[in-house]
């Protein structure tokens, strides 16, 4: 690939780093914009959110039909980053998790009435949504296979819901939700996703469940769906095509979390290198110890390898591919990567990193939750020796071009 980048995703890049210097960085630095959850509250949100649209810089992964700007994956990596470097960026474009994934599956799968009704509010920033599919054992989680939410289709056409779902990211606050259930026992078409609206009847919340790191808007909730029925219109992509939908889904929202997340780690970096050039202790600076030096070095040779692996990754998926062994490696490696720089980060600023002085503690909370979201490090791990079995030495090889 060719790792030069268009003027046109250049301008996008140069236009997010000043807004989010300029507008986002400002109001994260001060605690009255931050909610209960530790994140921004949705006061300090929509004006901000204007501005952005004002600016052009809304919804960029989205074809320009549909209200984005069209930049690809490709263009997405370099911007996602660049959003990311505050805590509070990706929502303040529409590219945070999880309305990006479902507004760039809607935007695949959905029929021109769907997209209509479901998908052009999320994009016009009206309501936010959820993906539901993970389930409490035995149900479905890595392996949606084991999916037990049920979806029994009735004489009049419709389907009766009936399951629970948990860890469900933005539950509380979303209007919009894709939910997966089976409606068959065929291991390939047996799930099938379905659209529908906060105020129908038929399911509730049971609980928001408590986690250990800051938390998106609608935080993590375990949802039960008690005899809900849906008329056929609800049906995405068609009965029978659920595991496509997550495929569709998964895949690309695995490696945008990996865009931001270099954007994250690059913000621990920063302040980390930022506060050694000017810290000294028993008549050295920091940034002078060689211990010091290797840290950051260290650090910053793990976030090129990241930009690497997703850059990668998202020219692959530009290209057509589906990209399962790109995406894997760098789900894997960003994951661990930011942990670590938070890590690295509060050990070089000492108390300081470990108090809510710098957004340091907030980046290493979030960070442990990285290596399990959309996969654990361990299931990646496997679909990468699964790779290595079938193709043994092409494991490793070039594209030619023609």
């Amino acid at each position: 690939m060719d790792f030069t980048i268009s003027p046109k995703i250049e301008d996008f890049r140069s236009r997010i780093a000043r807004f989010v210097e300029d507008e986002i960085l400002p109001v994260e630095a001060n605690r009255d914009s931050w909610d209960a959850h530790d994140n921004i509250s949705k006061d300090w949100l929509a004006p901000l959110r204007e501005k952005a649209k004002s600016e052009g810089l809304w919804c960029l992964q989205l074809k320009e039909e549909t209200g984005g700007q069209g930049i690809g994956k490709v263009g997405m990596a370099v911007c996602y980053e660049e959003m990311n470097r505050s805590i509070f960026g990706p929502v303040v474009f529409n590219s945070a998790a999880p309305d990006d994934g479902n507004m760039m599956v809607l935007e695949q799968a959905a029929t021109a009435a769907q997209k209509e009704r479901w998908l052009a509010p999320i994009v016009a920033g009206e309501v936010s949504s959820a993906f539901a599919m993970t389930e409490p054992h035995p149900g479905g989680g890595s392996d949606p296979g084991m999916m037990l939410t049920t979806a029994t289709r009735q004489g009049n056409g419709s389907y009766v819901l009936k399951g629970r779902k948990w860890f469900i990211t933005g539950a509380a606050d979303a209007s919009h939700f894709i939910t997966m259930a089976r409606t068959s026992d065929d291991p390939r078409r047996g799930l099938t996703a379905f659209l529908h609206h906060k105020d129908e009847p038929g399911w509730h919340i049971d609980r928001r469940i408590p986690i250990m790191g800051p938390e998106e808007h609608g935080g993590h909730c375990e949802v039960v769906y008690d005899d809900m029925e849906l008329p056929a219109d609800r049906v995405l992509l068609g009965e029978g095509l659920g595991l496509k939908v997550t495929q569709m889904r998964l895949g690309p929202a695995r490696l945008t979390h990996c865009m931001r997340w270099l954007g994250l780690a690059k913000r621990c970096t920063e302040i980390a290198t930022k506060y050694a050039a000017n810290r000294h202790g028993f008549g050295v600076r920091l940034s002078d110890r060689e211990s010091i030096q290797i840290k950051l070095g260290d650090l910053a040779m793990g976030i090129e390898i990241g930009r690497l692996l997703v850059m990668k990754a998202a020219w692959a998926l530009d290209q057509g591919s589906f990209a399962r062994k790109e995406v894997s490696m760098a789900k894997i490696h960003v994951a661990n990567l930011l942990h670590k720089a938070a890590d690295v980060a509060i050990q070089i600023n000492g108390a300081r990193g470990y108090s809510k002085d710098t957004v340091l503690e907030w980046v290493y909370r979030y960070a442990r939750q990285a290596r399990l979201v959309d996969g654990a490090d361990e299931v990646h791990q496997m679909v990468l020796n699964r790779h290595l079995t079938d193709q043994n030495r092409d494991f490793w090889t070039w594209e030619t071009a023609g």
